[in-house]
């Protein structure tokens, strides 16, 4: 809009907020308009002032002040502080309110265009050279106010029809002609005159360029000399640690890789991760370095990574060369507790004068969310605008206000909502980060900064990614579990993986896909694959990690890499040539992001440069930008030039497009199978040990009930919460599993402290009563704990146990201290024998667990007509079965043409997996309702060894009525009973 209406400056000034300053830079720079960077001062919706940088020092001084407020959360003054390199201008109804009459040599009074006939009557006109033009930019045309009044209403939780001027902005405030401004000032050209003056003294610039330096922490030890000095030296120590046999290939990378760190300025990059590192292994954590950085040999040196380049043969451009514009990615994962640690590590390690600040990331509104905004500012009631929102509706039957509705929301679509937190990122800069940006302080307490990593990249800040990951904390305390429940066992070192990978047990049981709870390889979709390619080796699982990823499935290439696995005759029938040379290892299929490069530089005749720049580009977001659509071209016809086929390149590059997003680098997925090793080994000799830890780091894909049946599948016995041995985690004597009270739906967390303290003081409980007298808890939290036969250890029945409660609950008095210095001494009765049921312990279980640890078949109202299982559906390839199966989970997807289908996922009566695919006009016919147990009819499929059942009929068996509510109800009963 500035280019068109011929500015050659602007200024950008948004409320307490900078987050699109750098990108405004960027942006007015390539259309050759001057930027000038501020900020526009509100507490609340009052204007207090705009205060603009004068140079790149002034937005340093502008940002510091508003973190200090926005970290503080206390108002702004009313009067800006003196900042030597800013300007301030006040707006001159403010100046009127303040009554201010001095003004200093960078101060202002701003006139807006509506001002006009009031500040014609003002003394204030007399400070002729304080004046200059204050014309807020909000709004573009009529759609962009409505949208803006919606969003305000949205942000304030009123009605729209509800929402008060004053919390508004002015229709007024958008971009005029400079013609009709001047005309408007005409009668105070010195106020025009005051405002250019102004304008050309404000000067802002970052560096954008291809050749723009990083604005990283530069050097760790003070200089670049030392950094370099140190980098070698951890190197020549790692050498004799990692390798038993230091041959010439490994001197040469190693030297290789050392002079090209050196030469793009990388070193202090690698030693803050080393550092990084450092401190974690000083504290026992666990870890996995992951990314391009794991194609370094340098990065395995240095323990950064667990990946060995050279055994692997990675590719070393994929990791850097001299034309790469980025540092390689180093993701760092740790276990979710740890990571909180690390974080603060860094912060007090390298944040220094606020140069450490967490990456923000722009979370945007979807259409689903904003259809339910705004049905709210438009007070639809809730059943209308679920129906909205979820699409269920006859466009022809909808009312002007859902009309509305669904037009704004196709506006606000994709647009920023609120500043969030990236999921990893962290920078570390040579400046101070607010240098930048301002930055927001989350309830974590870590400086964030206000804009993305797209952003952060522009300008030479790259991000260290370090990750919370819950697969890391099972393996880390399956270790703690394995050593309490065998004590005097020892364990190998979990981080050293190679002994793993030549275990023939640990193989076998990959080939089986028996790999629930193993780090990115339970998943269904992982086990199908798993059994399709018969994976029984650690290079073949290092493919299967990428192959799964959903580009590698897009594009067709999965498949096609399967047949060229299973039958080596294809490959040569199959592959082109040059691609077969490119990627021999993976039989000339695109399996890995570095295969782009390879494809690129070697097939399309690219430089590497060129082909960083593409696969990049297949991120998504660099995808518009000029620089790749040209290197994209530059593909096309180079290979149209060299003479090959029009078809096959097309082919290529459809692969290449439809995948590379999504790809893993080789050495990302080698770190994701170093770690499934990991955990494969802890599962293969100790699977109930690494189930109880699985449990107790929240599961992983499948839920609880999941992993516990895996655990009874191994041998082992689950048993509900006790009052006598349970913790809040779950634990493990023996083969006996003994849940913890975190899985006790409703059971308060104070009151699981509580109950413990009690029982590490002054030992286990004995009874009822002597659990009452030491443990102050509702009734209805102690309903709890009996209903799920916590109190199994007092040889009492549930039934006779609440009935207890009841009767003391009514006949002792409600005076905690008296109850504490007075034992109360309630007479003896006698109660009938109770049968207690496995249906009724059952029904229990589902509703105070949400699952039962019974075999939940038993639930069911008509036994099965069919005894047809998992196992025996190899004699019914290409036939129609019916069987019944537990459902575990369901996936949703989408067909080609949009419509829905699904994959699912079921145990048998035995317990074994029973998967099954739900074409479209089933899936519609036939809907899923929830857990529970389904009479599945279909067609046994086989593709690569692996059975699907094609399903023509999907049905949810009933359960037995709940056998707790036949009659009156339960507690009403307990109740009455205890009265009389």
């Amino acid at each position: 809009m500035a280019k068109n209406e011929g500015c050659t400056t602007f200024v950008l000034t948004d409320i307490n907020n900078t987050s699109g300053c750098l990108n405004f830079v960027r942006k007015a720079k390539e259309r050759n308009i001057k930027p000038i960077l501020g900020v526009d001062f509100r507490n609340g919706i009052k204007q207090c002032y705009v205060l603009l940088a004068l140079n790149n020092n002034g937005f340093l001084e502008i940002n510091n002040f508003l973190s200090y407020h926005l970290h503080c959360k206390i108002p702004f003054p009313d009067e800006a502080p003196y900042l030597k390199n800013t300007v301030r201008i006040y707006p001159f109804k403010k100046v009127q309110r303040l009554k201010k009459t001095t003004f200093s040599a960078n101060e202002y009074i701003g006139v807006r265009s509506r001002d006009l006939n009031v500040f014609s009557l003002s003394p204030l006109k007399q400070y002729t050279d304080r004046l200059v033009v204050l014309n807020s930019v909000s709004f573009r045309d009529k759609r962009d106010y409505n949208t803006h009044r919606l969003l305000r209403a949205i942000d304030t939780n009123v009605l729209l029809s509800m929402l008060p001027a004053i919390e508004q902005g002015h229709p007024e405030d958008k971009m005029f002609p400079k013609k009709e401004i001047k005309k408007t000032f005409r009668q105070y050209p010195h106020i025009i005159d005051n405002t250019a003056l102004l304008l050309s003294q404000c000067e802002i610039d970052f560096d954008f360029s291809k050749q723009k330096p990083s604005q990283n922490l530069t050097t760790l030890l003070g200089s670049p000399e030392q950094d370099y000095k140190k980098l070698v030296s951890l190197c020549k120590k790692g050498l004799p640690e990692r390798y038993d046999v230091i041959n010439e290939t490994i001197k040469k990378r190693l030297e290789k890789e050392l002079t090209l760190i050196k030469a793009q300025n990388y070193v202090a990059f690698f030693l803050i991760n080393w550092r990084i590192i450092e401190y974690a292994r000083s504290k026992g954590y666990f870890y996995i370095g992951r990314g391009s950085g794991a194609n370094s040999i340098v990065a395995y040196l240095l323990r950064i990574t667990d990946v060995d380049p050279i055994e692997l043969d990675l590719y070393f451009e994929r990791f850097m060369n001299l034309y790469r514009a980025t540092p390689p990615d180093f993701d760092i994962d740790f276990s979710t507790w740890d990571r909180e640690d690390v974080t603060d590590f860094i912060f007090r390690e390298f944040g220094g004068d606020g140069q450490t600040a967490l990456l923000g990331a722009y979370v945007t509104f979807q259409h689903s969310g904003a259809v339910r905004e705004l049905g709210k500012v438009f007070g639809l009631p809730k059943h209308e605008i679920d129906k909205l929102s979820k699409g269920v509706y006859h466009p022809q039957s909808l009312d002007n206000i859902s009309r509305l509705i669904l037009k704004y929301a196709q506006v606000l679509h994709g647009r920023p909502n609120y500043i969030s937190i990236h999921a990893a990122g962290i920078l570390i800069s040579e400046k101070p980060i607010h240098y930048f940006s301002a930055t927001n302080l989350p309830p974590k307490g870590f400086p964030t900064v206000q804009f993305d990593m797209h952003i952060a990249e522009d300008v030479g800040l790259y991000k260290f990614d370090i990750l919370g990951q819950r697969g890391l904390g099972k393996i880390k305390d399956a270790v703690t579990i394995i050593k309490q429940n065998h004590p005097g066992v020892t364990l190998p070192d979990i981080h050293n993986a190679k002994p793993f990978f030549k275990d023939p047990h640990i193989n076998a049981m990959i080939a089986r896909a028996q790999c629930i709870g193993c780090f990115y390889v339970e998943s269904p979709a992982m086990r199908m694959l798993l059994k399709k390619l018969g994976v029984s080796d650690y290079l073949t699982l290092v493919a299967a990690s990428s192959i799964i990823r959903p580009g590698v499935a897009k594009s067709g290439m999965m498949r096609e890499f399967i047949l060229r696995h299973r039958d080596r005759s294809r490959i040569k029938k199959k592959a082109h040539p040059v691609l077969l040379d490119i990627m021999p290892d993976t039989y000339g299929v695109m399996v890995y992001q570095e295969d782009v490069i390879k494809v690129a530089h070697h097939y399309a005749g690219l430089t590497l440069g060129e082909a960083d720049v593409l696969r990049r580009g297949m991120s998504g977001k660099y995808r518009s930008r000029e620089e790749f659509l040209q290197v994209k071209e530059k593909f096309r016809e180079n290979c149209i030039h060299k003479g090959e086929n029009p078809k096959i390149v097309h082919e290529v590059w459809r692969q290449i497009e439809s995948f590379a997003g999504y790809a893993f680098a080789k050495g990302h997925s080698a770190s994701y199978a170093v770690e499934s090793y990991q955990s494969l080994f802890l599962k293969c000799y100790y699977p109930l040990e690494y189930m109880v830890a699985t449990v107790n780091n929240g599961g992983g894909f499948y839920r609880v009930e999941t992993y516990l049946h895996e655990a009874r599948m191994n041998g082992g016995t689950v048993l509900p919460p006790c009052i006598n041995t349970s913790e809040i985690q779950t634990i493990i004597k023996g083969t006996q599993i003994i849940l913890g009270f975190q899985h006790l739906q409703g059971f308060e967390k104070n009151n699981m402290v509580t109950l413990i303290n009690s029982r590490n003081l002054d030992g286990p409980f004995t009874s009822l009563e002597n659990f009452i007298e030491r443990v102050s808890i509702s009734i209805e939290q102690l309903d709890l704990l009996i209903r799920i036969d916590a109190f199994r250890s007092t040889n009492k029945d549930k039934r006779t146990l609440l009935w207890e409660a009841y009767y003391k609950e009514n006949a002792i008095p409600d005076n905690l201290e008296q109850q504490q210095l007075f034992k109360v001494s309630i007479k003896d009765f006698t109660l009938p024998q109770f049968d207690i049921t496995q249906l009724e312990c059952a029904f229990d279980q589902l509703e105070l667990l949400g699952f039962p640890l019974f075999d939940p078949f038993i639930l069911l109202e008509t036994s099965p007509i069919s005894i047809l299982l998992a196992s025996q559906l190899k004699h019914y390839i290409n036939k129609t079965v019916r069987l019944y199966g537990y459902l575990v989970t369901a996936k949703r997807t989408r067909t080609t043409r949009g419509d829905r289908m699904f994959f699912g996922t079921f145990l048998d009566q035995a317990g074994q997996w029973i998967d099954t695919v739900h074409f479209p006009p089933v899936a519609k016919k036939y809907s899923f309702k929830g857990k529970g147990i389904y009479c599945i009819t279909g067609k046994v499929v086989e593709e690569f060894s692996f059975l699907t059942i094609e399903v023509s009929k999907l049905e949810r068996m009933a359960y037995v009525p709940d056998v707790r509510f036949a009659g009156d109800q339960r507690k009403r009963k307990f109740h009455n009973q205890s009265n009389t």
